[in-house]
């Protein structure tokens, strides 16, 4: 009786896999590394895009947790016949009489002046600034400070002295307050007494100069009459301060409060919404530039995909000397496959780290909080592995299916 022996071939161990798939890496490194380039470049958009967006929005929450959730304004609407509504002059009192309302304050807007560097200035070079008469505890209620100089008083807010916000700093050419500075307000010289910080919650303030009610009544004409007498005003936006867990209350009736016989032309609105909301849309744009990182990833699968078809060609002795010393196709197209793995594997490794880098510089100059969202890296790194396997299957699958004889015929 004749026993037939079936000769099994040996596996291979993942040590012994991984050792053999690097061996066409290694004696090949600078076509591997220039491959791995385009995978390590889409890896790196792809962590770069995703890691900035949730910094900036995590830097953005926290900025309007530090200045709170619980300011409310209300501000002039229209009115029915579509003209710009006015606020009544007890609005501001009948607000602070709220019993959640903790502070109060209000500005006035003074469409018929306008403000410039000096009388030299052509009149149509406004800069799109606004003059607002403000009460004198305007910074308190929008947790914002003076950055240069001071801010209205009582002896002040009755003068020609005005307060710049900060992009009006800007736009006039003012950097800092020295005595005696000057800017030409409403046809007439008013002193600069100070410069206010960024105003997050309430940026038509940065956008304005402000000075105060008695000084815009006295010298800019902003008066209202009631009962047949000239007064200071009207307000046209309001800036409350409710207890945290009652903004939703306060909101509820802050326009009636404010106007009761026409509380539709009263607009209300929470300016940490409005940032909220910012935050959300800032990552409109990530579809843009993950899109981006998406064609450098393809890109670099050709790459991949090129070098590995190269490499079979090359290495046609090798594949014919290995199956004439009994591997497999499996085990040639594992090996080929691997090599693409580990090539995709090592360029996403290195695209990660070149992301997170970005993020951190750039989110450390911007005093945010670096956040790097667990998809970003593990997504960035599983796509690279998925691609490269992708990109080496077919050079993998024709490596696999060269006979022995054929492949040694090239030697």
């Amino acid at each position: 009786m004749t026993v037939a022996s079936t000769l099994i071939p040996a596996r291979l161990r993942l040590r012994d896999q991984a050792r053999v798939a690097s061996i066409g890496l290694r004696a090949r490194r600078l076509r591997a590394a220039l491959s791995a380039l385009g995978i390590a470049i889409g890896t790196a958009a792809i962590v770069a895009v995703l890691g900035l967006s949730s910094s900036s929005q995590a830097g953005l929450l926290n900025e309007i947790d530090r200045l709170g959730t619980n300011l409310l304004t209300a501000s002039s609407g229209q009115s029915f016949s579509g003209q710009t509504a006015q606020l009544p002059l007890e609005a501001p009192s009948r607000i602070s009489r709220i019993e959640s309302v903790e502070q109060v304050a209000h500005t006035g807007t003074v469409d018929a002046a306008k403000v410039y560097r000096s009388p030299l200035i052509p009149s149509i070079s406004t800069n799109a600034l606004q003059v607002r008469a403000a009460s004198l505890n305007l910074p308190s209620v929008l947790a914002t400070t003076v950055a240069e100089g001071r801010w209205l008083n009582s002896a002040t807010a009755t003068q020609p002295v005005a307060v710049l916000g900060a992009v009006a700093a800007q736009r006039l050419g003012i950097d800092r307050v020295h005595p005696g500075q000057r800017i030409w307000l409403g046809g007439q010289w008013f002193y600069v007494a100070g410069i206010l910080s960024q105003a997050v919650l309430a940026t038509e303030i940065d956008t304005s100069v402000m000075v105060g009610y008695p000084a815009a009544q006295r010298y800019l004409n902003y008066t209202s009459i009631v009962h047949g007498k000239p007064a200071t005003g009207p307000p046209t936006t309001i800036y409350v301060r409710s207890q945290t867990s009652q903004v939703g209350a306060v909101h509820s009736v802050l326009a009636q409060t404010a106007n009761p016989e026409s509380p539709n032309e009263v607009d209300v609105s929470q300016p940490s919404d409005a940032l909220t909301a910012r935050a959300a849309a800032s990552g409109a744009f990530n579809s843009l530039f993950l899109g981006l990182g998406v064609v450098a990833l393809i890109v670099g699968a050709v790459g991949v995909a090129n070098i590995m078809i190269i490499s079979v060609l090359e290495r046609r002795s090798e594949i014919g000397l290995r199956r004439a010393l009994g591997a497999t196709r499996g085990q040639i197209r594992t090996q080929f496959l691997s090599e693409a793995v580990v090539l995709a594997f090592l360029g996403g490794t290195a695209g990660v780290a070149a992301g997170v880098l970005a993020t951190a510089v750039y989110a450390d100059s911007k005093h945010w909080a670096v956040v790097i969202p667990t998809e970003a890296w593990a997504g960035g790194i599983g796509a690279a592995i998925v691609i490269g396997a992708l990109a080496g299957l077919l050079p993998a699958l024709r490596a696999a299916r060269m006979s022995p004889t054929e492949a040694l015929r090239t030697v």
